[in-house]
């Protein structure tokens, strides 16, 4: 690698002030390793701006920041997390992810060595989902004024038009599946926070989810509502939904995959697996007369091989959450109040 200086030894070196300062050490960082390792025809064109062709169809957009600690996890890392995490915003839309943006916020004296490992996991994520970064931008903050390094990712997709996937569409009589276990990523997040040893390494569910809602969308396209439940888990995401579209929810509490190490960590913890974070896991609300045809589809798929139905979409206004207990009688399951791991994305 071209080095002019010891600012860019990626073995020995740190993060400086200079490297978001707008000169020559800025431009070597952008080229000598973002450039290097994200490279692509419209990223190398230089441009601050992203020139691109879109197909037919309705375009859609999100944009998610990355704050996660530790930055490095069993099942990936923020790099790959910041890609994975904005592709599935852009797929629960239905929506086929074409470009993503990146941009970082380094602190002064990050590691080099760290900081490119977090850029090859980005570039093999977006590889690996056929979706190139086509643009971003860097800035360096004071030591002691950052964590490390945060990712801000938007991602660009389009949606055809016969395909409307939304919360409001949520209907009394549709089911609810699920494409895997539940609370995968924030147990693993929080065994290496907390420096615990289980029997079994518990690992992040981290993965991109549009070729599996690409698949399914082919199947069935009019699926009612596609969600990934992140932050607040399976249950802060139905309760959403149900709030939104004001109808209420039956789940069956047997029905729903739960790793039995994840199970074992979480009761612990002191933790209940429903609210914890997944980010490599859907959510789906279908027609009953849908429900089999997608879980074959689903179930064909490497990443909804464990897909069930969890529960029905049932009348009520008050938008309750409710689950038949493995005892025989029913709760309700609400919000948290607050957030029960917090930087787990």
């Amino acid at each position: 690698m071209n080095k002019i200086d010891d600012r860019l030894s990626f073995r020995t070196g740190s993060v400086d002030m200079t490297h978001g300062g707008g000169g020559r050490a800025m431009a070597e960082l952008i080229r000598d390793l973002f450039h290097r390792h994200l490279s692509n025809p419209i990223l190398d064109q230089g441009h601050d701006a992203a020139r691109f062709r879109v197909p037919a169809g309705r375009l859609v957009m999100s944009t998610d920041g990355h704050v996660i600690s530790p930055l490095f996890f069993p099942g990936g890392d923020i790099g790959s997390l910041a890609v994975h995490g904005t592709l599935n915003d852009v797929a629960m839309a239905g929506a086929r992810p074409l470009y993503m943006t990146a941009g970082f916020i380094l602190e002064e004296g990050f590691p080099l060595a760290d900081l490119e490992r977090i850029v090859l996991s980005m570039a093999h994520a977006a590889r690996e989902a056929n979706v190139p970064i086509v643009t971003g931008d860097t800035k360096v903050v004071e030591k002691g004024k950052g964590d490390g390094v945060f990712i801000t990712t938007t991602g660009l997709g389009v949606v055809p038009d016969d395909v409307y996937i939304a919360v409001g569409n949520a209907r009394p009589g549709q089911a609810i599946l699920v494409s895997g276990s539940m609370g995968d990523h924030g147990v693993a997040i929080l065994s290496k926070r907390e420096n615990l040893e289980f029997e079994t390494e518990i690992r992040s569910d981290s993965a991109a989810l549009h070729t599996l809602v690409a698949a399914m969308v082919t199947e069935v396209p009019g699926i009612a509502v596609l969600r990934d439940p992140t932050r607040g888990g399976l249950a802060a995401t139905l309760n959403e939904i149900a709030r939104t579209a004001r109808v209420g929810m039956m789940l069956d509490e047997a029905a729903i995959p739960v790793k039995p190490d994840v199970a074992a960590a979480c009761e612990l913890l002191g933790l209940d697996p429903l609210y914890v974070a997944n980010e490599g896991k859907l959510i789906c609300l279908c027609e009953a007369e849908d429900t089999e045809r997608l879980l074959e589809v689903m179930r064909r798929h490497p990443l909804g091989a464990q897909a069930a139905v969890i529960g029905e979409v049932v009348e009520d206004e008050n938008g309750l959450v409710r689950m038949k207990t493995g005892f025989g009688g029913q709760r309700v399951v609400d919000w948290l109040a607050g957030e029960q791991l917090p930087r787990i994305c």
